[in-house]
């Protein structure tokens, strides 16, 4: 039952803890990726995952930290959005890698188009007070891509076998 709950609730609380953080602070703390590779590896051991599936999924984090680290090296995306897009990659493996980016891609060009859009609206003066809000309307600030990583993750995350593992009938019966 504790394994349920940690299947249902450990990968999606991480996941918005970062769309939230990104959001207000335009940062995302390595705890949350921490977390993730943390939570990971503790689940798939608690589940009896297998040594061979623990090692494609750890080939597939390493696989996203590679090219995000680059795309960070070139400035188009920050170094925590790179770490937790590995995080993401980390619990999808490659079963579910591809459908991941392509959501997280779209989630992440819609989310520049809109702000891209807000930001050339005069911010409400009843708004202007809030710091977060200000940085986010601000043109030379960046786009907080956490947001679309952890939309796209909680789109794709009901599919994987983490939550068909969950035996729901349990939390009916209770």
């Amino acid at each position: 039952m504790i394994l349920d709950i940690a299947r249902l609730l450990l990968f999606p609380a991480l996941m918005a803890f970062a769309a939230a953080s990104d959001l207000f602070t335009m940062t995302i703390s390595n705890r949350v990726s921490l977390a993730l590779f943390g939570g990971f590896l503790g689940l798939a051991v608690l589940s009896g995952m297998g040594l061979q599936d623990i090692l494609s999924h750890l080939g597939a984090g390493a696989a996203v930290l590679a090219v995000a680290f680059s795309c960070f090296a070139f400035g188009w995306i920050g170094g925590g959005d790179a770490k937790v897009a590995a995080g993401a990659a980390l619990w999808f493996g490659f079963a579910h890698l591809l459908d991941y980016l392509v959501y997280a891609s779209l989630f992440g060009g819609a989310l520049t188009l809109l702000l891209l859009q807000f930001r050339q609206w005069p911010l409400p003066y009843a708004l202007g007070g809030q710091t977060w809000l200000l940085k986010l309307h601000a043109k030379d600030s960046g786009i907080p891509y956490g947001i679309a990583l952890a939309i796209g993750a909680l789109v794709i995350y009901p599919e994987t076998d983490w939550i068909k593992a969950v035996d729901l009938t349990r939390f009916a019966m209770q």
